[in-house]
């Protein structure tokens, strides 16, 4: 029987995330935004009510998909066993080109299936531009990166 540590960490879905999911299963990055035409802040994570105005209302406004690195780390062990074969890997925090104040985690790979250690971690630095791809992991689609000019 396998144990939850071997499976890579896939994302909660829940109601008000699932059309972030839904969007990446599309290969489109889109953030919540309040619908309130006198607000309009974008904010991530998704949630019910806009932390700006206080509506209810919110969509989906579709991004480029560009970024910058804001931040990064390279994990060291003790890793789940899941992870463990791939390290060394990155995480990264990725601020949004059309969005600064909304940043992502996800991780800097060579294509959108290639293995979380695909990129060397002297080849990252902060403020190298990124660009959104998407795989499937474990039946979800996530947003990962790749350099722009690698």
């Amino acid at each position: 029987m396998a144990d939850a540590t071997d499976h890579l960490l896939t994302p909660v879905l829940d109601d008000d995330g699932a059309p972030f999911w839904d969007h990446a299963a599309r290969g489109e990055l889109r953030i919540q935004a309040c619908a309130d035409p006198e607000c309009g802040e974008l904010r991530f994570p998704p949630r019910p009510c806009c932390p700006h105005c206080r509506s209810f209302d919110s969509t989906w406004r579709k991004m480029s998909g560009k970024g910058r690195i804001w931040s990064y780390v390279i994990p060291h062990p003790p890793l789940l066993p899941a992870y463990a074969a791939m390290a060394p890997y990155n995480a990264i925090i990725v601020e949004l080109a059309d969005a600064p104040r909304i940043r992502l985690v996800g991780n800097l790979v060579t294509t959108a299936d290639a293995p979380l250690d695909s990129v060397s971690p002297d080849r990252i630095r902060i403020g190298a531009k990124v660009q959104a791809v998407f795989t499937e992991v474990d039946g979800v689609t996530v947003p990962r990166w790749v350099l722009e000019r690698p």
